[in-house]
């Protein structure tokens, strides 16, 4: 499984969820952190990761496009990294089976 963090999660919480999910990237370690959402959309796309983000702008991209990617909407608002790991952390199951799900694009997590 490879989840890429959006430009609003920190590069301190790849350290945190690396052991459950396997290979996690945050787009400033993938020289993305300027880039637009097309672009970062475009590079899971051909790297076959899961996007996870608190921008609904990957919600509409994945209404309009469909999958792959797949889409993570955090809903939880602003959060310190800790919180954000632990509510990845403690849905990790539900993240698993959505990656394999065909038929979502999207799983929104509160």
């Amino acid at each position: 499984m490879k989840i890429l963090l959006d430009q609003n999660i920190s590069f301190r919480v790849v350290s945190l969820l690396s052991d459950v999910f396997g290979h996690v990237k945050q787009v400033k370690q993938l020289n993305l952190v300027d880039a637009s959402d097309l672009e970062i959309w475009n590079y899971a796309f051909k790297n076959d990761f899961t996007i996870v983000t608190f921008d609904s702008d990957f919600i509409d991209l994945a209404t309009l496009k469909g999958t792959p990617p797949k889409v993570v909407w955090l809903r939880f608002g602003n959060s310190s990294n800790l919180k954000i790991a632990n509510k990845l952390l403690s849905k990790s199951t539900e993240i698993k089976e959505f990656v394999l799900n065909s038929e979502i694009s999207f799983l929104e997590i509160d």
